[in-house]
């Protein structure tokens, strides 16, 4: 009796551990009281589901502690989301070690210091070995743990933004110490100084640290060898000149004057203009004269030609609404012109490998989620809001138009049926991503300038942007409640394998083409034959990318896709024309 007392309050427990799910969300007005009768903490129940690979409890306000045995009792953990709760002032006990987790979002708590005993794991061995994202801004870290790099080695997106931290560990910056790292944002504190072993960080790619208090930044950070983005506003510079240019300039400009020491240092601005005047008219003469004619042949199969904002007279932009922030925070767009999907079966691969995407690097879109549109059934600028499962209405991929509420509802009742016919707990499709709902009083969506709901993340896209045999040019979106460089790192694998695609394609003429309706069965869409004229010369198939913005609703820029520092990981036979 006494257990089935401890047990009666969770059903989410009962129902996960009965149907060996491997997500699990806890969330919704009851859980405070729930977890207040725990004592602030996670039952220890369940730490009793080993097969959880995603957990996340988020939005509670009496959770100050995970409680003991998560790290025993949850060994085969990839996310854990612990977001806007009131974990603090530290942890304890600490997390790890979590030796498979990948992804760790800690925002929005009251976590004050992280010591050993109290904060992440272990140093030694590694308590996070696999870790890539950590994202714990929005608390009131005064200092990071000395062994944060140690702890976490494979550590890739560190966010530590709205929090109050003064200065980095100098451990942070050592020689290898995070030879991964390519995002550091940490806008919004109190940051006196940035150390010249900065320099140190050789996958850096971003780098914020708007907001802040520094006075100087080290000439040493244009060292940084793939640095393609900084951010330093908001802080009282020394240099009054650079104090300007990182208001009003792009990297690329402020990189260079840190590099000749600043204003009337170094070679000069002069000298590095006149260099770079003559690395460009080389550039030039080479593509001019046809230099390497064979090599430029087999590269323009995979080439990728990036179409600037500035260059494009109609681009594509996404509006994002505040109450987003709350459910599904993170979106990036891109436009892709010049895909074929007529020949063989083209479709059918473009939609397994998105599939695929979605198992793995997706993390069976628990980390992110991709839709894919044809541009020409829509109509911008779109907007990414929330509306309640009552009034969201769409017309899913295969299905009569619907509110999210009753496509959810019919979807449980399939997913139902699937296991009474197959006797197993497992289900398949959309079924698999329903937990990922579960708790949220509101809804994502994308709408076009129409008003039509036209995405539904994580569970399905629209009738009216489905992708077809005669689709060549295609809105891309990426959407993730974790991390924004996880939206970025799947969406430049996904245009990275449409080159490969396109390659393929043109370099294999394929008979017995993949009918729409058989394509249509692969993707749950239904068919619209439409006759499209081939695109390419020669067997070629270049494809156009062109960026998106993503706005808020005052229309500030918050993101934009591609930047310079995406698709920076291209391999050599894949060109990138910016």
């Amino acid at each position: 009796m006494a257990a089935a007392a401890v047990s009666e309050p969770w059903p989410e427990l009962e129902l996960a551990e009965r149907e060996r799910r491997r997500e699990l969300l806890l969330t919704g007005p009851g859980l405070e009281e729930r977890v207040r009768a725990a004592g602030g903490r996670l039952p220890p129940r369940l730490f009793t589901l080993p097969l959880l690979h995603y957990l996340e409890v988020s939005g509670c306000g009496s959770l100050r502690a995970p409680g003991p045995g998560l790290a025993q009792g949850l060994p085969q953990l990839h996310s854990l989301v612990l977001r806007r709760n009131a974990l603090g002032p530290g942890l304890s006990p600490e997390l790890g070690p979590l030796l498979a987790l990948r992804v760790l979002d800690l925002s929005g708590n009251a976590l004050e210091a992280l010591p050993p005993g109290q904060g992440l794991g272990p140093a030694e061995p590694p308590g996070l070995p696999q870790l890539q994202s950590l994202n714990l801004s929005g608390n009131r870290l005064r200092e990071l743990p000395a062994d944060l790099a140690r702890c976490a080695p494979r550590l890739q997106s560190l966010n530590l933004t709205g929090n109050c931290l003064d200065a980095f560990p100098a451990a942070l910056f050592s020689p290898g110490a995070l030879p991964l790292l390519s995002e550091l944002a940490a806008a919004d504190n109190c940051l006196r100084e940035l150390s010249p072993d900065i320099a140190h960080l050789a996958s850096l790619k971003t780098l914020d640290l708007s907001n802040n208090q520094l006075s100087e930044i080290p000439a040493e950070l244009a060292d940084c060898p793939k640095l393609k983005e900084v951010n330093f506003r908001g802080n009282k510079l020394r240099d009054k000149r650079l104090e300007k240019m990182v208001s009003g300039c792009q990297t690329k400009s402020i990189l260079e004057y840190l590099r000749v020491g600043g204003r009337g240092c170094g070679r000069g601005k002069g000298a590095e203009k006149e260099d770079g005047g003559k690395k460009r008219r080389e550039r030039k003469q080479r593509r001019e004269s046809g230099e390497g004619e064979e090599e430029a042949t087999d590269a323009a199969r995979l080439l990728l030609r990036v179409l600037h904002v500035s260059e494009n007279p109609s681009p594509l932009t996404v509006r994002v609404s505040p109450e987003v922030r709350d459910v599904r925070p993170y979106i990036v767009g891109a436009v892709v012109r010049g895909m074929d999907l007529r020949p063989g079966n083209a479709l059918k691969r473009f939609l397994t490998s998105q599939t695929r995407l979605h198992e793995d690097l997706c993390g069976k879109r628990t980390a992110a989620t991709i839709a894919t549109h044809d541009l020409r059934a829509l109509r911008g600028p779109l907007l990414y809001a929330t509306q309640p499962p009552q009034d969201l209405k769409i017309v899913p991929l295969g299905r009569k138009e619907a509110k999210a509420k009753e496509l959810v509802r019919q979807l449980q009742l399939e997913a139902e049926e699937q296991r009474k016919q197959k006797k197993r707990q497992s289900v398949s499709g959309l079924h698999r991503y329903l937990h990922l709902l579960d708790g949220k009083e509101n809804y994502p969506c994308l709408m076009d300038a129409d008003g039509d709901v036209i995405s539904f993340p994580p569970i399905t896209n629209s009738e009216k942007t489905k992708i077809k045999k005669t689709t060549s040019d295609l809105f891309l979106e990426v959407t993730s409640a974790t991390s924004l460089q996880i939206c970025k790192d799947v969406m430049d694998t996904l245009i990275l394998k449409m080159a490969e695609m396109n390659k393929y394609t043109s370099e294999n003429k394929e008979e017995g083409s993949l009918s729409d309706t058989e394509a249509d069965a692969v993707s749950g869409q239904l068919s619209d034959p439409q006759v499209n004229p081939g695109a390419g010369k020669d067997g070629q198939s270049p494809l156009v990318v062109e960026q998106v913005r993503v706005v808020d609703l005052e229309g500030s820029l918050k993101v934009v896709y591609p930047s310079k520092a995406d698709l920076a990981a291209a391999p050599p036979h894949v060109t990138v024309l910016r």
